[in-house]
């Protein structure tokens, strides 16, 4: 571990540094000016291709590659000049705009560029168009993990499909069900929310100070700068939004943000039920030579990566829960306070990108123990009660659910007090037989077949 990494005040930038270093090209600051360089470069690329701007000289090919060489090869020099500028003039975005202004004057021919770079611009023009592909690449590699988490779980739910255990509903034995089913579930639900923010859309706007196109239409009142805007924003591989204030409204960060916090809350669920089923002896844990689990205890092999993921989860959710709810609002039409917020979004990918790491590395050390899960089931026959009153139900026999429910509420029963019970039926043999044939183990419905289809 690093000096920087030892002195760091975020566990971000120190113990988990490792595991988010690639996020470090989407959401630090540097990242920011390089996405904002990107910006105000590719809209003064956009307007000198505009036939309409006759003032606005086209572009050599050679110009235009120099030119887009400034965001392409942005480097930390490049962060700190602007960060200099920036202490200067005490504005982050304008340094931006001088910090390009410097570099195109440069190239031959860059000074009659130089007036039309953050051309009838606010800085919200180019802030938020910078924060939407910051997140829109932060969601690219969220998916990737989420992707990897369905695979594993996939394959786990393959292979423990007939893996009969008990379930616990209100956390007292209930009807069985499988390992496999259990995880299929999370699978599912894991598979819809992605799906919904595979379908998200990020959204972003280029209509200048309180979001009327007034500087634009002043300057050339001909065109049609709605028709201009969306064409740019789109040409990004951004959703162009019509109706904005000063600021874009944030309404769709706040939909992503919920996406994630039902993806995160699917992960806590499945990090507390994997725990409970550690703590109950269904899994075992692959033990590691050198680890130690206590500081006192030798014996120990604790869930860490599974509590692990649940206390980044929940400092993930609060985050995105805040900027869900903080970024929507603005008073009139701007006020400055989500330029602070915003700052943080990363905060909250990085808790989850590490919460994920730390299920997958945990849902790898995880192995069924099948002894364990027959030992509960032949340990608890009374949850056959619920077969036997259904099958007595479907040959009309009176009274049937309060009869099981005499013989088997708040009692252990075993293979022979169940079948002394199916014997003083007055019952065909045939019946009787098929309800005898009945055992906890294989009494799992179509579990194994959901979790073999998932």
């Amino acid at each position: 571990m690093s000096n920087e990494q030892l002195i760091a005040v975020s566990p971000i930038d120190g113990r988990y540094s490792n595991k988010v270093e690639h996020l470090r090209e989407i959401f630090s600051e540097s990242a920011l000016m390089r996405y904002r360089v990107f910006t105000e470069i590719t809209w003064l690329q956009y307007l000198a291709d505009c036939d309409e701007l006759d003032q606005v000289p086209e572009m050599s090919s050679n110009f235009k590659d120099a030119i887009t060489q400034i965001h392409m090869e942005f480097s930390l020099e490049d962060a700190k000049q602007i960060k200099s500028i920036e202490k200067e003039i005490n504005h982050d975005v304008k340094a931006v705009e001088y910090f390009i202004k410097e570099r195109i004057e440069k190239i031959n021919g860059g000074s009659i560029y130089s007036s039309f770079i953050h051309f009838a611009c606010t800085s919200e023009d180019i802030n938020n168009i910078s924060y939407a592909l910051m997140i829109k690449h932060g969601s690219n590699e969220l998916k990737k993990i989420i992707g990897e988490l369905i695979s594993v779980l996939r394959v786990q739910s393959h292979s423990w499909a007939d893996k009969s255990m008990l379930s616990r509903t209100h956390g007292q034995p209930a009807t069985p069900t499988t390992m496999g089913k259990e995880l299929a579930n999370f699978v599912h639900r894991l598979e819809r929310q992605l799906e919904l923010l595979n379908n998200a859309q990020f959204l972003a706007k280029m209509n200048g100070a309180v979001g009327n196109y007034n500087a634009h239409i002043t300057a050339y009142p001909k065109e049609d700068w709605e028709l201009l805007s969306r064409e740019y924003i789109e040409s990004i591989g951004l959703t162009f939004n019509a109706y904005t204030t000063q600021i874009e409204p944030h309404d769709w960060m706040a939909e992503i943000f919920h996406i994630l916090i039902r993806i995160n809350n699917i992960c806590l669920d499945m990090s507390r039920d994997i725990w409970m089923y550690i703590s109950v002896g269904y899994f075992k844990q692959l033990v590691t030579e050198s680890e130690v689990g206590s500081s006192t205890m030798p014996h120990k092999v604790n869930p860490i990566d599974f509590e692990n993921a649940e206390g980044n989860i929940g400092i993930a959710n609060a985050v995105f829960d805040h900027l869900a709810s903080k970024l929507t609002i603005s008073r009139m039409q701007r006020d400055l306070s989500d330029s602070t917020a915003q700052r943080n979004i990363g905060t909250a990918f990085a808790q989850t990108s590490i919460a994920y790491q730390a299920l997958l590395k945990g849902l790898s050390k995880i192995e069924i123990a099948p002894e364990k899960l027959n030992q509960d089931l032949e340990a608890n026959w009374e949850i056959l009660a619920e077969p036997i009153q259904t099958i007595l139900r479907r040959e009309n026999i009176a009274n049937a659910y309060e009869d099981l429910k005499k013989l088997s509420r708040g009692q252990k029963l075993d293979q022979k007090k169940i079948h002394k019970f199916i014997d003083s039926l007055d019952l065909d043999e045939s019946i009787k037989s098929e309800m005898k044939a009945l055992t906890p183990r294989e009494y799992i419905g179509l579990a194994k077949s959901l979790a073999k289809k998932i």
